[in-house]
């Protein structure tokens, strides 16, 4: 077991308990933030190598990058779901739990016994969430899915490039993480009517529609324009001047949402004269003559480097940012203000950094991490403690290969 993996994990979830039956990312994350918000989470991976994650380089000692991101806070259990005996303790485990949650095709838990229908005859509280990559009664129900197949599908990529480019993913796994998301508001919700009813719920979520549900205006614009959005790169469709400008060494981001920022920013370019010129008073005529004013806008800012515009920007309020790296913003004076960057420690591993989780309560952000468990680091702790088996028994399963405990 992990290092304080015992330890009262305070929280608004407290008491609460989630067996975890989900891999990769889609899943997992909501999972992991279940956990932060206090709840206990017993994550279930197959006996042979566990979460296809494990697997993925580069490694903290024996730990993958990827796997480290996405289990923080829970416990790992490695049984064979494919044996009687495994499907029995999965199954027991279940009749103890407030939350199930898992993200294979559909119909994979039903072949193993472990399907909605059959576990809330043993456990009518159980809220059981499924994270799908298209639902069960779509077309594409069966078609493998991958958050880079979602995202094309749902028509973000399409618009990710620059006018004129070939599309490109999003930067982020989103469509998983929309995903998990959304699951999340669907199992709180459901455990805020389960201490009304009593009863739990069947979650269902697809990633496409997650997606899909998160595109916001863009998807009104096809529904008023009968057009679709076309690429704009770091652009805004309909906002004008948003994005990122070249200054004579880099680039910075502008955004001018409302016209007091705009009104601002001329002011800041030193050509007040902008405001009153007819063709960029209001948002219509500055999107209508995007490209003019693009170009007066690039051809003040490349006269400077971006340190000067930096501080220039902020001098007239005008929203702006410079273009950091994942490295950058992960040493920026804001992460280490807001203490988003702890540092955990493995018994077997050693220290690892993590990023926490963003919710705060009273002003304060999650418990101190527990590191993430190796393979069934915990299996023997939960067969003892939550089911009440003893050591032999516990021992029987390892010899069977029902079950891993690593030494």
């Amino acid at each position: 077991m992990t290092e304080a993996a015992s330890r009262p994990r305070p929280g608004p979830l407290s008491g609460i308990k989630v067996l975890d039956f989900s891999r990769i990312l889609s899943g997992p994350y909501a999972s992991m933030v279940l956990a932060d918000l206090g709840a206990e989470v017993i994550k279930v991976e197959p006996i042979e190598k566990g979460d296809e994650t494990r697997n993925f380089p580069p490694f903290k000692g024996e730990l993958s990058h990827y796997y480290i991101a996405l289990n923080r806070n829970k416990k790992s259990i490695a049984i064979d779901l494919k044996a009687p005996e495994g499907v029995k303790i999965a199954r027991d485990l279940a009749r103890q739990s407030d939350i199930l949650l898992e993200n294979f095709r559909p119909g994979v838990m039903d072949r193993l016994c472990l399907g909605y229908d059959t576990l809330r005859v043993e456990n009518e509280r159980l809220i059981y969430g499924s994270i799908t990559g298209f639902g069960q009664d779509s077309p594409l129900a069966d078609k493998p899915a991958f958050d880079i197949v979602a995202q094309a599908l749902s028509g973000v990529m399409s618009i990710n490039c620059e006018p004129g480019q070939a599309p490109n993913k999003l930067g982020i796994p989103l469509c998983d993480m929309a995903g998990s998301i959304f699951s999340l508001f669907g199992l709180l919700a459901a455990l805020h009517e389960r201490n009304v009813t009593g009863k739990g719920r069947h979650v269902e979520v697809a990633m496409l529609d997650s997606l899909i549900a998160m595109q916001g205006y863009l998807s009104q614009i096809y529904f008023v324009t009968g057009q679709s959005p076309q690429p704009v790169g770091t652009q805004h469709p309909s906002i004008v001047p948003y994005g990122s400008f070249p200054t004579s060494d880099g680039h910075v981001i502008v955004a001018c949402l409302t016209e007091r920022f705009w009104h601002n920013f001329a002011r800041c370019l030193g050509q007040d004269s902008l405001i009153s010129d007819p063709r960029f008073a209001l948002y219509q005529d500055r999107l209508a003559n995007r490209e003019a004013l693009q170009a007066l806008i690039e051809e003040r800012m490349r006269a400077d480097t971006t340190a000067f515009w930096l501080e220039r920007l902020e001098q007239f309020d005008v929203p702006s940012a410079p273009i950091l790296s994942i490295a950058e913003s992960l040493e920026h004076p804001h992460a280490r203000s807001r203490e988003l960057i702890e540092t955990v420690r493995h018994p077997k591993i050693g220290e690892m950094k993590l990023v926490r989780g963003p919710i705060r309560f009273d002003g304060q952000g999650p418990a101190p991490s527990v590191a993430p468990s190796l393979l069934g680091e915990d299996t023997a702790e939960v067969l003892r403690s939550d089911l009440g088996m003893n050591g032999d028994e516990v021992a029987d399963l390892v010899d069977r290969g029902i079950q891993k405990s690593p030494s």
